[in-house]
């Protein structure tokens, strides 16, 4: 006899309301700004709608001109056979017991993949932040990294197009080259795929003896890291405290420097132009 299914409590009609209504929300949210969107694009005032409306006529036409011809339709058809013929053949494999196998490694790597995911999702996070800030930070390089970057790109264009006119007129020359290179290594081939299978075989026997020894190693350090963890601790501190009182020192030699640097500047300044007229030489004594 069936069992009659429990009704709902008066929380999950309440949280399934709420979500309804949430969805809902943002479904108007998002209708709105597609409507917003809309108007703006095909605003007559400014001229852009008509411009649009216009373009999409000009390419309806042509899209219809073009899908008109013979020679598209029977593309068209092709396509919805072919496409036809693959679902027909690729649907029961999804049920065949040869998809079994892929199945299980499709869940297998979800299910290995998805902590470590969760657990590198907030470091993730934060180093985006983090390359956001430094991008922010770094915007007042940008025009000029730009300008420099046309700028060498504009001179490498000679050099670009000059190796390109001589690999053009040395076609014959290359294709001999590769006409050679080809008939010396296709007989190594063969032996190359030997020797890397053989390789291949060693290495893997290098790893199976190597790994359990490091994993002997790396369970040491650990443990050395954990119990001098005290002494790295004491030693930042020692560093960092050392630092502190540094900073003030290096503050004023930075100053000091850069107040030198100025009247030296001043300085060549003049020497470069005695005759300005009423001009006045400031002279800077560095304190």
């Amino acid at each position: 006899m069936a069992t009659i299914p429990s009704l709902p409590s008066r929380d999950d009609v309440l949280r399934m309301a709420r979500s309804t209504t949430d969805i809902t929300g943002q479904l108007l949210d998002t209708a709105g700004n597609i409507t917003k969107i809309a108007i703006n694009t095909l605003d007559p005032r400014d001229g852009s709608g008509t411009e649009l409306l216009r373009v999409l006529r000009q390419t309806t036409a042509e899209l219809a001109e073009a899908s008109a011809s013979p020679q598209a339709q029977e593309a068209f058809y092709r396509i919805v056979d072919t496409l036809t013929r693959l679902g027909t053949t690729g649907a029961p494999l999804a049920t065949h017991p040869v998809s079994e196998p892929a199945q299980a490694l499709f869940a297998a790597l979800g299910d290995s993949l998805l902590p470590v995911l969760d657990a590198v999702a907030p470091a993730v996070e934060e180093g985006a932040a983090v390359v956001g800030e430094l991008a922010e930070a770094l915007s007042p390089l940008l025009p000029a990294t730009a300008g420099l970057a046309a700028g060498l790109l504009l001179a490498l264009t000679p050099v670009l197009r000059a190796a390109a006119e001589v690999l053009r007129d040395s076609t014959p020359e290359l294709r001999r080259i590769a006409d050679a290179l080809t008939a010396a290594l296709a007989p190594l081939l063969p032996l190359q795929v030997a020797l890397a299978e053989r390789a291949a075989t060693v290495a893997a026997d290098i790893v199976r003896t190597t790994v359990p020894p490091l994993a002997d190693l790396t369970e040491a350090a650990a443990a050395t890291a954990k119990a001098a963890r005290p002494l790295l601790i004491a030693g930042e501190e020692l560093v960092v405290a050392g630092l502190e009182q540094l900073h003030p020192l290096l503050l004023s030699a930075a100053s000091r420097t850069g107040r030198a640097t100025r009247a030296v500047a001043v300085r060549v300044s003049a020497a470069v132009s005695p005759t300005a007229e009423g001009g006045v030489v400031v002279s800077v004594t560095p304190a």
